[in-house]
């Protein structure tokens, strides 16, 4: 890519998200990456059959978040008691009074959010994939599920409760419940998902009303 620099939006011209360095368009052969030359950035990388590949890991990420907020997340035995409990039940354990709004901010950041975000991807994508017009409103569901990708933390919770756990595990006995399972495959095809995607091919469906 040659380096370009201008005032004006140019349909030749792509920017880099990160770094904001303007190239000259150049689309890359399927498999292929194009990079900013500045910061490393892949600002294009398109790939056969990638919506449908997105589509089905995003309804697998559903049904593993439906269902890790359901499932036992862990089960502690001390003193021969033991208890179970899931995401939502520890959520919900809070709901009272000032820590309502704690409960509030962690029950979205790991169970609603990365639950909005694979649905908006799925609303989006079905039409493209289908070859038919794009969805309504689908551009605004599309930039709202780029703006919630920050606070989609469902595989940073996973990782800081495996960290706690071990560290806790000298004190109480700690086993794994299905939902902590779920959540350590949740976090690879969220890691695929977003190695999969395209970010610039959709908008350019979405801008073009058609597939691309």
């Amino acid at each position: 890519m040659t380096s370009s620099h201008t005032s004006r939006p140019r349909a030749d011209l792509i920017v880099c998200p990160r770094c904001d360095a303007a190239f000259a368009l150049e689309l890359p052969d399927d498999g292929q990456r194009a990079k900013c030359q500045r910061c490393g950035t892949v600002l294009i990388s398109p790939r056969r059959k990638a919506g449908a590949q997105i589509i089905a890991l995003s309804l697998s990420i559903t049904v593993l978040i439906i269902a890790a907020g359901v499932f036992p997340f862990l089960s502690v035995h001390v003193v021969g008691a033991s208890n179970s409990v899931s995401v939502l039940e520890t959520a919900l354990a809070f709901s009272e009074g000032p820590l309502v709004f704690l409960t509030l901010a962690m029950a979205s950041l790991i169970f609603f959010i990365p639950l909005l975000r694979v649905l908006l991807s799925i609303y989006v994508l079905v039409p493209i994939v289908a070859d038919k017009p794009p969805a309504r409103h689908a551009r605004w569901a599309f930039r709202l599920s780029e703006a919630l990708r920050p606070w989609s933390m469902a595989e940073i919770f996973a990782i800081g409760c495996a960290v706690a756990l071990i560290k806790i595990s000298a004190l109480v006995e700690v086993s794994f419940g299905p939902a902590f399972w779920m959540f350590a495959v949740l976090v690879v095809l969220v890691v695929a998902q977003d190695s999969v995607i395209c970010r610039w091919s959709v908008w350019n469906a979405l801008s073009n009303d058609r597939k691309s």
